[in-house]
């Protein structure tokens, strides 16, 4: 049977992704430019058909806390917000990856500081792969560059969220959210029963089950001793976790001599960006993130022995390229082109910034 295509927003895709992947709950508060996660949610009534709960809480510091009930109970659980919003869920994330529990979290990116505008941006970088919140911990970034990916990532962020039982992010930005195209949606997982959730999430609560004890949900240790035993593990999970998630796309890098390094819409640009500059004889490849915790650090830090420089392009004041300095490690010149405000750069604003900042 052919794959159906259907035409949709990247935030539309979202939520058919996750209603077919067979997310238990959503809870959240709108706000642009995300709010039609929750509109479309409230709109196809998922709870009719697969018995999946949503609920419009009454702040994003209420949704981040039901999605730490919901994961604590082993839920297929996620929210979604915007810049502002997502900077008020930052305790609860710290919680939650604390008490190391998966979920998902959805962060549709505007212009900021402060309430900022509407229009897109890529500035929560620091916020989204730093960890944002107290404490050691991290979650794990998956940055769309388009509408198919937003469907894709739904189950693959839920995939490692379970697996490395942690926090997962989606980080896209108000021009994947808005923008319509063309996406087949994954195929339907049905929801798990309570004993399948009870077999595959061991340290759950799910009540007193028999001959079982009751499970403790919590981030809470009071003995200093006990509590590094904790950070230990959990930083051996990161550890695991970067050396085997870590995924980017490279395009047309095999005989590059400068490279761009973009995500999201700007992974886009920059592309057409790249295609301008080799039809001017100017031979850039592009590598593009697609895991930004973990980032691909060790195959940056490969072509940096093979470039002669290389430019972040960002949605913002300069932030990924920090990671990318710290990659290189000085070996080459690493630039960085942005944009502020929500203003999208013009792809031959990019090859300008290349030529001036890198090939000069």
């Amino acid at each position: 049977m052919a794959e159906e295509v259907l035409l949709m927003k990247g935030n539309e895709a979202i939520s058919h992704a996750a209603i077919r992947c067979g997310c238990d709950g959503y809870f959240g508060y709108p706000i642009t430019p995300q709010s039609e996660i929750l509109e479309t949610l409230a709109l196809v009534k998922p709870w009719e058909t697969t018995g999946m709960v949503v609920l419009q809480a009454e702040s994003e510091v209420a949704s981040i806390n039901m999605v730490y009930g919901g994961a604590g109970a082993g839920k297929m659980v996620m929210t979604s917000s915007s810049s502002p919003g997502i900077s008020l869920m930052q305790e609860g994330l710290s919680y939650i990856a604390g008490a190391e529990l998966p979920c998902l979290v959805v962060n549709v990116q505007r212009g900021g500081p402060g309430l900022g505008t509407i229009q897109p941006s890529q500035s929560d970088y620091f916020q989204s792969c730093k960890g944002g919140g107290h404490g050691d911990y991290h979650l794990i970034v998956l940055a769309p560059n388009s509408v198919q990916e937003m469907a894709d990532f739904v189950g693959l962020a839920f995939d490692l969220a379970f697996k490395y039982r942690n926090p997962a992010m989606i980080l896209a930005d108000g021009v994947i959210g808005q923008m319509m195209e063309k996406v087949v949606l994954p195929p339907v997982r049905p929801r798990r029963t309570e004993q399948e959730l009870i077999e595959q999430c061991p340290w759950a609560t799910v009540g007193k089950p028999k001959n079982r004890k009751p499970n403790i949900i919590t981030s809470l240790e009071l003995k200093p001793e006990a509590m590094e035993i904790i950070n230990l593990r959990i930083q051996a999970k990161y550890r695991q976790c970067e050396a085997e998630e870590v995924r980017y796309e490279e395009i047309d890098c095999d005989d590059a001599e400068y490279l761009i390094v973009a995500f999201g819409s700007c992974a886009r640009i920059a592309q057409k960006s790249m295609e301008i500059a080799r039809a001017e004889g100017i031979k850039v490849g592009m590598l593009r993130p697609i895991t930004l915790w973990p980032f691909p650090t060790k195959i940056i830090a490969e072509y940096a022995k093979k470039v002669k420089g290389i430019l972040s392009v960002e949605l913002n004041a300069g932030q990924m390229v920090e990671d990318i300095r710290l990659a290189v490690e000085g070996k080459v010149p690493v630039e960085f082109f942005g944009r502020l405000g929500g203003i999208v750069p013009d792809p031959d604003e990019v090859v300008e910034a290349l030529k001036s900042k890198i090939i000069k």
